[in-house]
């Protein structure tokens, strides 16, 4: 079946999200209903149960964001959300996997509606940052891949992350945030300050975006392909769990699934040390 389009033609991104959503959200049900030992290490110093209730804390904000409901005081940085996020697990004691496997259930059913209800141009996020409504749907989507994954390989269970969600939630989530928030957000600004460079992302799947990165800021660019240091043809969900930290770039690169070339290539290991997603 055809994406759901706009009247201009354009595929529906928040109809693509929340499809994508359903299909995501009743494995990682499973998943997390499925987990033995609530207490496993998952990620830092947290838990399998602890990522649980992370994500739930995550569709209830988002789910807040849309309806246009106040989210919490946050600001948008790696220090920032890990004080939020800490604070939000402190005050939510539940750990039972099977309980809070009911929750999320719940809460994607609540996201649904009211995403399915949303005419917003643009609603209001994290740190006042203006989103359209379908960029917070494919955020979700992004914390449901990447915590899925980090129960699943925390429970030695298996998380296909399928190309066409993996490449919605890095053009339709990761994008947009970049560009609604402050250019200096998500950068480490100690080891940033000094770093330039114009990188030409292909997502395999998807389009050309340029990154530039420039003493301390990120802005993206979809038309510059000019004085290019480096190109960097991608799978999303291989881009998406090194983006994040989840996976180091040595294997995909063996494997295929990122590919680099240009005249500066050794700058792209650069930027990994550069980039502090929250």
């Amino acid at each position: 079946m055809a994406p759901e389009a706009t009247p201009s033609g354009a595929p529906d991104t928040m109809v693509q999200a929340r499809a994508a959503l359903r299909d995501v959200v009743s494995g990682l049900v499973t998943l997390v209903r499925s987990v033995p030992d609530a207490n496993t290490a998952s990620v830092g110093t947290w838990t399998v149960a602890d990522v649980a209730a992370h994500l739930s804390h995550a569709f209830r904000v988002d789910t807040d964001a849309i309806a246009g409901r106040p989210v919490p005081e946050a600001t948008v940085t790696t220090a920032g959300m890990a004080e939020v996020n800490a604070r939000m697990l402190a005050e939510d004691g539940e750990r039972d996997p099977a309980v809070l496997a009911d929750r999320i259930s719940a809460l994607a059913h609540e996201f649904d509606e009211v995403a399915s209800r949303s005419r917003a141009a643009a609603v209001d996020w994290l740190q006042g940052a203006r989103m359209p409504p379908s960029a917070v749907a494919c955020h979700l989507l992004e914390e449901c891949l990447i915590h899925g994954y980090d129960i699943a390989r925390a429970t030695g269970r298996s998380w296909p992350i399928r190309r066409h969600h993996a490449l919605l939630a890095v053009e339709g989530g990761v994008f947009p945030l970049i560009a609604a928030l402050p250019p200096t957000a998500l950068l480490n600004q100690e080891k940033a300050g000094s770093f330039q460079a114009h990188f030409d992302l292909r997502l395999r799947g998807g389009g050309r975006t340029s990154m530039v990165f420039d003493r301390g800021s990120l802005t993206l660019d979809t038309g510059c392909t000019r004085d290019v240091d480096a190109h960097l043809s991608a799978d999303p969900a291989a881009l998406m769990l090194v983006f994040i930290g989840r996976q180091g770039i040595g294997k995909p690169l063996v494997e295929g699934k990122l590919t680099a070339w240009g005249r500066r290539p050794w700058k792209l290991a650069r930027m990994l040390t550069v980039i502090s997603p929250p």
